[in-house]
């Protein structure tokens, strides 16, 4: 096989999210009416920002060999958290700041407190304790999610304060500032991952984590680090859900994880760990996007979006093991 040709063969597989993609976006736009539009299209980025971030610190944790199936639950706390300060009715308690601006600041620091607090207990007792991550993020998924039922009461929180409700307004170059602000999650994240030590670090862990440990690499700190940095970027998920719904209820984001798993694995990030990359999870979350606004264009039962999750998913796992295939060939 020429260099030339495995070059092409290599770009095509590290990059096979982003042709899926483009596939499914001129299909539908053939068999979907009224599909091919600028506003569809805007639809389909708006409409995958909570998920696009949500998917961001799952994504990381997976690259780095481990798991985190709270990342839902405590979405759903922060979001509770915020709406509990910040709305004016149902269990809202309506607190103000002046100026007026500060509560958005004050409330997005809430968001990325809960998140990250959640996040140190499930990376000490999973580091720290060597406990399976994926028995000890269940748990968190359960208990937190049972915590937003016990503060809230099975009730909601409405009418978020307007100065927080601003930034599910207002729009940039035709998109809410919502999905400007996941764009710039996975700008700021992608870089890290790549260009930096701790980004760099964590994939190696996911590679090999005795081989980077007997390297000298700090594996525990930058496990806990990006266990907390999974419960942050949770926790900014649910921040940007409270804007979306102007407030919180008990369910809020109930099925968030398991789409966003859905558009970690159809991205590309293996499960063993050590493989992937954040603008292919953004690929994967488009997609599924693509698809739901498609279903929904169609006049489709809503059950149908999670057969076809599922099917993507089982697709995508088995094209992660031909992809390993075809790469333990070509080295």
């Amino acid at each position: 096989m020429s260099p030339h040709t495995r070059y092409s063969l290599e770009l095509v597989l590290d990059n096979l999210v982003w042709f899926m993609l483009v596939f499914v976006l001129a299909v539908f736009s053939v068999l979907v009416p009224n599909y091919f539009q600028l506003g569809i299209f805007a639809n389909i980025i708006e409409a995958s920002s909570v998920l696009g971030v949500m998917s961001i610190g799952l994504a990381l944790v997976i690259i780095a060999g481990h798991m985190d199936l709270s990342v839902e639950s405590v979405a759903a706390l922060s979001a509770m958290a915020v709406g509990i300060m910040f709305c004016s009715s149902g269990i809202g308690q309506g607190v103000q700041l002046h100026p007026d601006w500060l509560m958005v600041p004050v409330s997005l620091a809430i968001a990325l407190a809960v998140g990250a607090i959640i996040g140190v207990i499930n990376g000490f007792l999973i580091v720290r304790l060597k406990m399976s991550a994926f028995i000890i993020t269940l748990a968190s998924y359960i208990w937190v999610r049972g915590l937003v039922l016990v503060i809230s009461g099975g009730r909601s929180a409405q009418d978020l304060a307007p100065a927080i409700r601003w930034f599910g307004i207002q729009r940039l170059a035709g998109l809410p500032l919502t999905a400007w602000i996941a764009v710039g999650c996975f700008v700021v994240f992608s870089l890290i991952l790549a260009k930096t030590p701790f980004g760099r670090h964590l994939v190696m862990i996911g590679g090999n984590e005795t081989a980077t440990f007997r390297a000298g690499i700090r594996v525990n700190r930058n496990l806990i680090v990006a266990f907390v940095l999974a419960g942050a970027i949770a926790g900014l998920a649910g921040w940007l859900l409270a804007i979306r719904t102007s407030g919180a209820t008990a369910n809020l984001g109930v099925g968030l994880l398991f789409n966003a798993f859905a558009a970690v694995v159809i991205g590309g990030v293996s499960l063993k760990g050590g493989v992937g990359t954040l603008p292919g999870v953004y690929a994967g979350v488009l997609l599924l996007s693509a698809i739901n606004t498609a279903i929904n264009l169609m006049g489709l039962p809503a059950n149908f979006t999670q057969v076809i999750h599922g099917l993507l998913v089982l697709a995508a796992v088995l094209l992660d093991a031909f992809k390993q295939t075809i790469r333990q060939r070509l080295a």
